[in-house]
């Protein structure tokens, strides 16, 4: 991934957050047939490796995981938020003209070995891991185990699991870092007023403690 100083990222908690916020991140590999890629979601875990691991699961029917098996190159690739930023936004623009659009987004490139997992013990674990995570936001979360057991073996036997053992990260963030800061400001200012609060927020996390706005004074009690 192409990444100029200004975009890089290497604080090991903020690439763990861009690849769980990531809601469908892509597994790609190069073996003796090709480059192949899938779309699947990948849960990262903070296991004792050097950067973690991920685990997801392919279909049986998906020739990708035979390739994996044999030692296919593999590779994950996460992206979080991503934005356009109008030129119409910078003080630049009013200033001197000389502006074009741009987008803005993190990303996180995982490269590391891949086990494929067919025993169902651990198929069943990597389901239920995965299940976890995405249910935890409904209001009466569903298991695996809801379902019957016998349902269950059959699904099983359709998958087959994927854990990569992540051997090195190359994280990118590009949020205006090489804009003046009365452009960053403006970009800012034209989210807010596009109602893109989340993008908003992620670009005013980037401004030095001293140039955040002070915080309104809470009214002291008279007395």
């Amino acid at each position: 991934m192409y990444t100029p100083p200004a975009f890089a990222e290497d604080d090991a908690g903020i690439l763990a957050g861009i690849m769980q916020a990531a809601r469908l991140p892509i597994l790609i590999s190069a073996g003796t047939g090709g480059i192949e890629a899938t779309h699947l979601p990948l849960t990262w875990q903070d296991a004792p490796a050097p950067h973690g691991r991920l685990i997801g699961h392919l279909a049986r029917g998906n020739p990708q995981w035979r390739a994996l098996r044999e030692g296919a190159a593999a590779m994950a690739v996460f992206q979080a938020h991503d934005f356009y930023v109008s030129p119409n936004w910078y003080q630049t623009k009013r200033e001197t003209g000389k502006v074009v659009p741009t987008w803005n987004y993190e990303a996180v490139h995982a490269y590391g070995t891949v086990e494929i997992i067919e025993e169902a013990a651990r198929l069943h674990a990597i389901v239920a891991a995965l299940t976890d995570r995405h249910e935890a936001r409904q209001t009466r979360p569903w298991k695996v185990d809801d379902a019957p057991d016998d349902y269950v073996a059959s699904q099983l036997k359709g998958i087959v699991g994927v854990v990569m053992v992540i051997d090195r990260l190359i994280g990118k963030r590009k949020l205006s870092q090489n804009r003046p800061e009365a452009d960053r400001r403006g970009v800012v200012a034209g989210l807010d007023a596009a109602g893109d609060a989340v993008a908003a927020d992620l670009m005013r996390g980037l401004e030095p403690a001293a140039d955040r706005p002070a915080p309104e004074p809470s009214p002291r009690p008279r007395g």
